[in-house]
């Protein structure tokens, strides 16, 4: 995988203080659609490519659903995919309502077999 290196500002530091570190970044090289995505597994088991962007396209459409009525998506070797909630705090003598929620958002935590698959990744800086 190839990476830069890029100057970041140190959180908690400011003005005259400012202190910057070098930290990786991973660089993109490109995105895969779905399409492509089908086309890569067709080509490497017996369903059709139809087929296979057929369920994803399905699975992608459904996801909001299932995740809307509180439930984890356990996705096999992959990961689990399933919602947060950021809200206010609220005195433990009020009661809290639901105006102070502020926002949904959508974790991903990937299986251990996903996180050890990526053990033997190594690391090369990209040259301009």
């Amino acid at each position: 995988m190839k990476y830069r290196v890029v100057q970041k500002v140190i959180p908690g530091t400011a003005g005259e203080d400012k202190k910057k570190m070098q930290y990786a970044n991973p660089v993109n090289t490109g995105r895969l659609t779905i399409r492509e995505l089908s086309k890569d597994i067709a080509a490497r088991t017996s369903l059709s490519r139809g087929d296979i962007e057929s369920v994803l396209i399905s699975f992608v459409e459904g996801l909001p659903t299932y995740l809307k009525l509180g439930l984890s998506v356990q996705l096999g070797d992959f990961g689990t995919v399933r919602l947060s909630i950021k809200s206010e705090g609220v005195e433990l003598d009020n009661k809290f309502e639901a105006t102070k929620i502020k926002g949904v958002r959508i974790i991903f935590t990937p299986s251990s077999e996903l996180k050890n698959s990526m053990g033997d990744i190594t690391f090369e800086e990209e040259r301009k």
